[in-house]
């Protein structure tokens, strides 16, 4: 294959940041694509030459590999590296770079095809000896066999997409009633994130732990394994914390799991960075899942407990050298983990959230590493994955990781979309997570169907708001008149001044009252007391704070003069500053109106003008950041009115559909 001087990333957001750090430290040069959407994105600004390949839709832009080869030949590139999700475990797009010459920075086209199949490679490992979970993988997809199939295996079933991962087209059946839907779903969910609709079913195991193997290969015949990682922390099927090693991992099951994965590998030839998946039961005994034939998300914290730099042993391999590390050479030291950082709404059901990103502060410190995709002034755009970052922690033991990713997150805040940063800090912080025996059942579990509800803020907090406010204002004010003396802050000769702050909670306004009562030092009169707040310092945004004695560390941001962005240890939220003026949105129209959770394609309208519906019936179904979303009735009631157009974008908040309630749900 040969060395290589410059390399097309094609692919965008973190990772195509990360692998392009990894490049510029080795001397190699870096070229960006990009949609209109990312024209200013970190990924593009970070590269040393860029190239536009469309329209912001995928299916326009980074889907497009006649024109990702056609800008790695126009920039001088010999090698593209694809990263994750897109084109990275496409045969067709390794094949047509294999064609044009160029280096494709991933494993060999039979070994993409065959474990890109999920029915294929579970075939393969079948013959090659590898434990796999019962089920069917035949080339039958009539939805009749598929019945008769789940039938013979035994519910729970999984029915799963065969040419995909990442929870797409994936659908956890307990009854046969509910299978056709479910394969209906998963099927169309299947073909539009990945071209084909068929599927697998595997007997549905549950409460495992889901551990996968690292493996890398060399075109040399070298195959070995860089330990596992623990992903059982999943919603939807889509990993959320990730750590390495496995809590409950021992040096035997190590070496019976890792066999395993050098062996599926060896099966197909296998050269690169892979990594196969196992599920892992309460007895020890361990299942084949799959096979990612390409980098994972999660692969820094195998970076933290092994030193090695996978991307950098990619590009090494990609070359033609051997990989030059044996077996017994890998050690694993220390503990690492990781969490997703996610735009999205856990107290909306975790529906995905986009919008500018009005601040984006990263936590630092030691063993402290974060890989993200996001700027200040940037934007989280509705047509891609709504991961955003990656917050990784390391230590010497478990219990130091943990202790220092919860500490991270809690110094960290993206303001402007919604995120999972509250969640993550209070799921680190469960007593089943701590004590390592969370499996992939722990987030239904824990969390139940009403899922996590973040805590409101209390009074302290509003407290704390409207002191922030309080000094934001006085800033401005001092800027405004520059001779008046800064001593003069908060003097009146009528004595001490008062501000009131009114904001809006679930049980209505609540009305504060703040008068300086000495230098930084402030009295904030609350429906629960009074709370004695100093400001030790403001470094916008960061500020510290003493509330009635104790110490607090914040991170604010000022939307405007009477909105303000707040994250504490534990909860971000926002205030607005009723007091005069009048800020009130119209609510969006109750039960009866019904409208987009957010930005997508609006796949399908289930319902007609007309038609009597009952709450909790299927509206609608909306595509959007990669996954299907089902809108349900919350109310009995005749639909009065069809006002969007199925397969057709809509923007967040427009308009679907009307209902007029049933007399029951009449006020």
């Amino acid at each position: 294959m040969g060395d290589f001087s410059t390399l097309l990333v094609a692919n965008r957001g973190e990772i195509a940041v990360r692998i392009m750090r990894t490049a510029r430290e080795l001397g190699i040069r870096t070229v960006a694509v990009y949609s209109d959407a990312d024209a200013t994105a970190p990924h593009v600004r970070f590269a040393d030459d860029a190239v536009r390949l469309g329209p912001a839709p995928v299916s326009e832009s980074y889907l497009l590999g006649h024109k990702i080869i056609e800008a790695a030949i126009a920039s001088g590139a010999q090698a593209i590296h694809p990263g994750y999700g897109f084109l990275s475990e496409n045969a067709g797009f390794a094949r047509a770079c294999d064609q044009a010459g160029l280096v494709f920075v991933g494993p060999p086209i039979g070994a993409i095809d065959v474990m890109g199949d999920k029915a294929r490679s579970k075939r393969a490992m079948i013959a090659a000896g590898v434990p796999c979970v019962p089920g069917y993988q035949g080339d039958d997809q009539s939805d009749a066999v598929l019945r008769t199939a789940a039938q013979e295996i035994g519910f729970p079933v999984m029915v799963k997409a065969a040419a995909g991962g990442g929870g797409r087209g994936m659908r956890l059946v307990h009854r046969a009633q509910d299978l056709p839907g479910a394969l209906k779903l998963a099927r169309s969910e299947a073909q539009n994130a990945f071209g084909s609709g068929d599927l697998i079913i595997e007997k549905a195991i549950i409460r495992p732990r889901h551990v996968e193997i690292q493996v890398f290969g060399d075109r040399h015949g070298t195959i070995i394994h860089l330990g596992e990682r623990d992903c059982s922390v999943q919603r939807r099927h889509q990993k959320i914390i990730e750590e390495a090693p496995c809590p409950v991992m021992t040096s035997d099951l190590r070496a019976q799991m890792g066999a395993a994965a050098v062996e599926a590998a060896r099966a197909v030839d296998y050269v690169g960075a892979g990594t196969v998946e196992f599920l892992l039961d309460q007895n020890g005994a361990f299942y084949f899942l799959e096979m990612n034939t390409r980098l994972q998300v999660e692969h820094p914290v195998t970076e933290a407990v092994t030193g090695l730099d996978l991307v950098a042993m990619q590009l090494k391999v990609a070359g033609g050298e051997p990989l030059g590390l044996r077996q017994e050479e890998v050690a694993i030291r220390g503990h690492a983990i990781e969490v997703r950082l996610y735009a999205e709404d856990p107290n909306a059901d975790f529906l995905p959230s986009t919008g500018p990103v009005k601040l984006w502060a990263p936590p630092q410190g030691t063993g402290i590493r974060v890989d993200a995709g996001i700027v200040t002034g940037g934007e989280v755009s509705p047509f891609y994955d709504p991961m955003v970052a990656k917050i990784i922690a390391s230590g010497s033991t478990r219990e130091e990781a943990r202790r220092r990713l919860i500490g991270a997150l809690s110094r960290s805040a993206l303001f402007g979309p919604r995120t999972n940063r509250d969640f993550l800090i209070d799921a680190l912080g469960r007593e089943t997570f701590a004590a390592g025996i969370a499996t992939t059942a722990f987030i239904a579990e824990t969390y139940g169907d009403g899922g996590f509800k973040a805590a409101g803020p209390g009074a302290e907090d509003h407290a704390v708001a409207a002191v922030l406010q309080y000094a934001l204002a006085q800033r401005r004010s001092l800027a405004q008149a520059l001779t008046v003396s800064r001593e003069l802050v908060d003097w009146s000769s009528t004595g001490s001044l008062t501000s009131v702050f009114i904001y809006d909670t679930p049980d209505g306004p609540t009305t504060l009252s703040v008068r300086a009562s000495g230098k930084d030092s402030y009295q904030a009169e609350t429906s629960d007391g009074t709370v004695h707040i100093t400001l030790q310092s403001f470094g916008y945004p960061a500020a510290r704070l003493s509330v009635n004695g104790r110490g607090a560390e914040v991170l604010v941001h000022e939307e405007d003069e009477r909105t303000l962005a707040i994250a504490t240890a534990t909860r971000s939220f926002v205030v607005v500053n009723l007091a005069g003026g009048s800020v009130s949105e119209e609510a969006s129209g109750g039960g009866g109106t019904v409208r987009a959770p957010m930005h997508g394609l609006l796949l399908e309208i289930c319902v007609s003008e007309g038609e009597q519906v009952t709450k909790g019936q299927k509206l609608a179904i909306l595509e959007a950041m990669k996954m299907q979303h089902e809108i349900l009735a919350a109310i009995d009631g005749r639909i009065s009115a069809v006002a969007a157009t199925p397969n057709t974008q809509i923007a967040a908040d427009a308009l679907i559909l009307e209902i007029e309630p049933a007399a029951g749900d009449k006020p």
